[in-house]
């Protein structure tokens, strides 16, 4: 006489139970962030050859990060830098990108900002600006958190 295999739940679909389906991405700006990425302008796709991989000294990119409600088009997370490329078209939002520099400035990141001809004509100096930037980052102390206050800080 054989034994029976015991009795196993069942193996989850594919895909799992890890984030996939709507209810894990509800409020997430990720799919138009995707759209984005993937429908990048020329002078995106120029910038993110010379950034993507870690090669500007090793800091680490990413494009059209969501950040408080925008989406930057290339931030550094380490380092609270955020790139903003603006074409012709930002001429005529100043406002709208004074707004968004200080949404984004709000939650920590410093804005550095290029115009698409500068990353055209001069990309070894937009390149040194952002490494510069970086760099500063690194040297500015981190901020200290507040003092504990309630209960346990007797």
């Amino acid at each position: 006489m054989t034994k029976a295999a015991p009795l196993l739940p069942p193996l989850p679909q594919a895909g799992g139970d890890r984030g996939v389906g709507p209810r894990f991405r509800l409020g997430r700006p990720t799919e138009e962030a995707r759209a984005l990425r993937n429908n990048s302008t020329l002078h995106e796709a120029m910038l993110w050859r010379r950034l993507k991989g870690s090669q500007l000294d090793g800091l680490k990119f990413t494009r059209q990060l969501p950040i408080a409600g925008y989406k930057a088009d290339f931030a550094c997370r380490s380092h609270r830098l955020v790139v903003e490329l603006d074409g012709s078209q930002h001429a005529d939002a100043v406002d709208y990108d004074a707004t968004r520099t200080r949404a984004i400035e709000t939650a920590g990141y410093r804005v550095i900002r290029f115009w698409n001809n500068d990353l055209t004509s001069n990309m070894d100096g937009v390149l040194e600006t952002i490494l510069t930037a970086a760099r500063d980052l690194e040297r500015e102390p981190t901020p200290q958190p507040p003092p504990a206050s309630g209960r346990g800080s007797r």
